[in-house]
């Protein structure tokens, strides 16, 4: 067995990288191929935002000619500088089932974080804010939410044995039509409507958003800078993570909360076009983004993938705001279901709400972490 790490400026290369689990999967009907041109730009230095203040290396494992391991290492600098660790991320870990190929894979990515002065690798953690973070430990007969990484069984057994441990876990769950709120949340609401000058902004294009991204950046940051895995994003990197929103995204279902003309909160959700991803297996062109603009219409499951209030409006009854608005999302699309997206169990306000709300959670993605010695 071999561990490289590939040359990303050489096609061949990176199409090793990215097709690898392709061939890993190809039985496994929950696994969600990716956009392969999206992680073509990954891999592309000279325009993915990451690597205007960052770098990354990717390693692949492979034994008689075929890849049977990959792991990508970030050093990402932003992260470390706001949180005053030296870290490392790893990424996109992919194996067979073999001790010694994930050995060989951390080994080396060990060894370019150390030489980077990283003294913490931590992950799964991404390119972007808006990666999914962590590696699934739970809900293996489920499908995705989109962008949520699907993975084997094993993996966690891999992690753990090379010496990582739990940093913590994210749930993600369901909220059905059937387990509907009771009265008296939407009467709060009301009453914090009526005393409060707050009020619900809907959308009906993409233009209406992009006009308002600037103060959505704004409040973004003001409502997370606190949670335990925040990081600020470049403003070229925020416009990359709303881009990918958007393509994805139906403007009705993305609202705001708003108190007088400022945004005081905001949901981000979208359909859930996993189904798509795995017909067209990858590939947008030359067809394949009719086949994803068909399933946004016909898909009966809502992704929500950030709900927040700024620290100033939360509590007092004004999260009964965001509680009526996520129900209106399942109702009004004659949905079955919405997936609420990755709550760190750390967040317990958040993650009492949401079972209050009557969120059943049914998968769990655990980030590790190990010291680099």
């Amino acid at each position: 067995m071999q561990i490289r790490a590939i040359d990303t400026s050489i096609c061949r290369e990176r199409r090793r990288f990215v097709h690898f689990p392709f061939a890993l999967y190809y039985q496994t009907p929950q696994w969600v191929p990716p956009i392969v041109s999206s992680m073509a730009l990954v891999l592309d230095r000279e325009k993915h935002p990451f690597y205007q203040h960052s770098d990354a290396q990717f390693f692949v494992a492979e034994e008689n000619g075929q890849v049977v391991g990959r792991l990508a290492v970030l050093h990402h600098k932003p992260y470390s500088e706001y949180h005053h660790e030296a870290t490392a991320f790893f990424y996109y870990f992919e194996s067979i089932d073999d001790q010694k190929v994930a050995n060989g894979l951390f080994s080396h990515a060990e060894e370019w974080a150390r030489q980077q002065g990283c003294t913490l690798m931590y992950g799964p953690r991404g390119f972007l804010r808006s990666d999914c973070a962590g590696q699934l430990i739970q809900g293996f007969d489920l499908m995705p939410a989109v962008g949520i990484t699907y993975n084997m069984p094993y993996y966690d057994r891999l992690i753990s044995t090379y010496g990582f441990t739990k940093e913590t876990d994210y749930l993600s769950g369901m909220l059905t039509k059937d387990r509907l709120l009771p009265k008296r949340v939407h009467e709060i609401a009301d009453r914090v409507k009526q005393r409060g000058n707050f009020w619900i902004k809907s959308f009906k294009s993409i233009k209406e958003v992009e006009a308002l991204i600037p103060k959505i950046e704004a409040v973004h940051h003001d409502a997370f800078k606190n949670n335990l895995a925040y990081y600020p994003s470049t403003s070229t990197e925020f416009e990359m993570l709303v881009k990918n929103i958007m393509a994805v995204a139906d403007p009705t279902l993305l609202k705001a909360v708003m108190k007088g003309d400022e945004i005081a909160g905001f949901i981000i959700a979208y359909p859930n076009i996993s189904k798509a991803l795995q017909r067209i297996k990858g590939q947008i062109y030359p067809f394949g983004w009719i086949d994803l603009l068909l399933e946004k219409k016909r898909t009966k499951i809502i992704d929500i993938d950030g709900v927040g209030l700024l620290p100033q409006y939360q509590g007092l009854g004004n999260n009964a705001l965001l509680y009526v608005e996520i129900e209106k999302t399942l109702l009004e699309r004659g949905s079955e279901s919405v997936e609420i997206i990755q709550v760190d169990e750390r967040n317990f306000r958040s993650k009492s709400d949401m079972e209050n709300m009557g969120v059943i959670f049914n998968k769990t993605h655990r980030a590790y972490r190990k010291t680099i010695q």
